[in-house]
């Protein structure tokens, strides 16, 4: 993985807090924490600063979740660094995040990396739009059904550049297509359905 970089100071916020919403439920993480271990609520709070900050996490932001946590502010620094579910740079609405693994290669994921720069442009870049964006990440976790992008929260599998550039279509549409398989495929099952226990257990 290559270094991890913050924003330039001329994309930062000068400042950042929780809505009221986003506070109240931070406070409410930070008490399940035993006492003495609430530096522990570090990731999903960061994560709520992520998605309430249009999906990437400015260093005022980071800083401000250490402040509530009573960490120095290196910490928090630490965490968003070296997690990539953590973006640095401001990011598209379309936030695509790209399996580049080994068993998404080996299905083809190197068709759908030409797709997105062919559709989004290099791994980083912002469309004019403010549409779409995509990163390389590590596994995603859904090898059975390679290859495979993250978007937002949900998952798109079995995914050729056919299928993905409809996908793309939708979201420039607006619309959200229906995460999971994009093939004729339930869940992880083999393709063309079940091919044992396909009987009732008497």
């Amino acid at each position: 993985m290559s270094v991890r970089r913050l924003a330039p100071p001329e994309q930062q916020p000068k400042e950042f807090a929780f809505n009221k919403a986003n506070l109240d439920w931070a406070k409410k993480k930070i008490a399940n924490y035993p006492e003495g271990r609430q530096r522990s609520a570090i990731i999903p709070l960061l994560w709520r600063a992520q998605e309430q900050h249009d999906g990437w996490l400015p260093e005022v932001a980071m800083r401000y979740v250490a402040d509530m946590l009573g960490v120095a502010h290196i910490r928090a620094l630490e965490v968003a660094t070296f997690y990539t579910m953590f973006n640095l740079e401001p990011v598209g609405r379309t936030h695509v995040q790209f399996c580049g693994t080994t068993p998404c290669l080996l299905r083809g994921a190197d068709a759908i990396k030409t797709v997105c720069k062919q559709r989004i442009g290099e791994e980083g870049h912002v469309t004019a739009d403010g549409q779409f964006s995509w990163v390389e990440v590590e596994c995603l976790g859904a090898c059975v059904n390679a290859p495979v992008v993250q978007i937002g929260s949900d998952f798109y599998e079995d995914l050729t550049p056919e299928n993905f550039n409809k996908l793309l279509d939708a979201f420039a549409a607006g619309k959200t297509p229906k995460p999971g398989p994009q093939i004729d495929r339930q869940l992880s099952a083999p393709v063309g359905g079940p091919t044992t226990l396909k009987t009732a257990k008497a």
